[in-house]
């Protein structure tokens, strides 16, 4: 079998989020898996941590890469990335679904085409 190095990289910025909501790692980690299993990855695992006084890192590990989310609740911010290998699993649709949860005010989004050449930013 041969196997593609494509992969897609999604990295957001989002303002205006919730204190609770950014503040609740099992919360982010349960909504995490839930965006990426709606984009049709494969979970293997997931870690979090929440933070003395406010904050949350969750990580979730998929066979096709991650999705990771770190909060800073005091200042209404989280940033998320989301990378998959190969095409048959679109990052996007788990940012997305992330986007519907948190209900930022503000977003800035990039994504990037990875492992065929220079990364090159597609939007």
């Amino acid at each position: 079998m041969d196997y593609s190095t494509f992969g897609r990289h999604v990295a957001i910025d989002t303002w205006g989020v919730d204190f609770e909501k950014l503040n609740n790692a099992a919360f982010l980690e349960q909504e995490m898996i839930k965006a990426a299993e709606t984009a049709g990855a494969t979970v293997l695992s997931s870690q979090k941590k929440q933070f003395d006084p406010q904050g949350a890192t969750v990580l979730v590990l998929l066979s096709e890469s991650h999705i990771s989310i770190h909060t800073y609740p005091e200042k209404g911010f989280a940033a998320l990335d989301c990378y998959t290998c190969g095409d048959t699993v679109d990052p996007q649709v788990a940012i997305e679904h992330m986007i519907k949860v948190l209900k930022p005010r503000e977003t800035s989004v990039k994504m990037l085409k990875r492992g065929e050449g220079p990364i090159e930013i597609i939007k």
